[in-house]
């Protein structure tokens, strides 16, 4: 199923999406939850009736003729995850950066998967993205996968952990890279060079939509990983592309790690991290490394950032400034 949360007379309203139709979920089968929170609350119980009645629509005899999903605004498909984590998922990515930094890849990478809570209360769907002074410092992208818990769960083994995914999404994970550079020489952070927006959408896709794109895991990795082209264009012009695939820690690894003399909650955002290539930081990184002179790029107000991931959508995002002159980091004591 591809479901997606749109903003009906005010209100959320969780919905199929099947040939670029909207179909509300409570239409199609009243007994059904009409939001993405009553889903994910009780998956269990619906889960079997929501692929009945999605099975229905697709199958064309439904009596609902639905409504194009273009003429309606679309939120992040989870409008109030009860937490929100970001791994670290890719090594491409880490080798690069650090390199870039002329320091030596961390060995403890490879020995276990980590993640950092960021604010769930900053997430976001499609649209705009307003930001302050001090986030236009250096602000970036990041392009990642992102899951969301749909049932409640502890001290999970990877082997098991899949089957607490109750789907899948894009994830732009905004950086304020000035911001989160100052405040990180403390060793403490990242807190307000990311906690301004986090952006998922637009769909959740459920994993049996995905089956045919299953691969293995790498060597010494448990848990499902898929073959997802992703890409990352600003204004039109590619900047970014990878692959679902080179995860090298799975969202199962990510979950067992997260679940750890912990619950973990439906509702529950659990992002990637940032695929190779997918951020300016890596690529200004690189290029400066290539060439001295190389010309930095990063997010202004008016970009137009869309993402895209095999079988998940596009989410696309403008760039919005504040209408202020207020800076934190002007505020700095001598």
């Amino acid at each position: 199923m591809k479901l997606v949360t749109y903003s009906k007379q005010g209100n959320e309203q969780l919905a199929f999406l099947v040939n670029d139709t909207l179909y509300d979920t409570n239409a199609a089968d009243t007994t059904l939850p009409g939001t993405m929170n009553d889903l994910l609350q009780n998956w269990d119980k619906h889960i079997d009736a929501m692929h009945a009645a999605n099975a229905v629509i697709k199958s064309g005899s439904t009596n609902n003729s639905g409504q194009p999903y273009k003429a309606v605004a679309i939120l992040a498909p989870v409008t109030h995850p009860t937490s929100c984590r970001d791994g670290y998922a890719f090594r491409q990515h880490v080798a690069a950066a650090r390199r870039n930094r002329k320091v030596d890849m961390i060995a403890e990478f490879d020995q276990y998967p980590i993640f950092y809570f960021t604010n769930h209360n900053a997430v976001q769907g499609p649209g705009p993205i307003p930001c302050m002074p001090d986030h236009f410092q250096k602000l970036d992208f990041e392009l990642e996968a992102a899951i969301v818990i749909c049932k409640k769960g502890r001290n999970i083994k990877a082997a098991e952990a899949d089957q607490y995914i109750g789907g899948y999404m894009i994830m732009n994970d905004m950086s304020a890279r000035t911001l989160q550079m100052e405040e990180m020489l403390l060793n403490l952070g990242p807190a307000k060079g990311k906690d301004f927006s986090t952006v998922i959408g637009p769909m959740l896709v459920t994993p049996d939509e995905l089956e045919a794109n299953k691969i293995p895991a790498k060597p010494n990795h448990t848990g499902n990983t898929y073959n997802l082209k992703m890409t990352c264009s600003v204004n039109g012009i590619q900047v970014s592309e990878g692959n679902m695939g080179d995860m090298d820690w799975t969202f199962a690894e990510i979950i067992e790690r997260c679940a750890y003399g912990a619950d973990i909650l439906p509702g529950d955002v659990i992002g990637s991290g940032t695929v190779g290539t997918g951020c300016f930081l890596e690529l200004n990184g690189t290029g400066k490394l290539n060439d001295p002179n190389y010309k930095e790029q990063w997010l202004q107000a008016g970009d137009v950032v869309a993402m895209e991931i095999d079988g998940l959508g596009t989410l696309t995002n403008t760039i919005e400034a504040e209408a202020t002159d207020w800076s934190l980091l002007k505020m700095k004591k001598k």
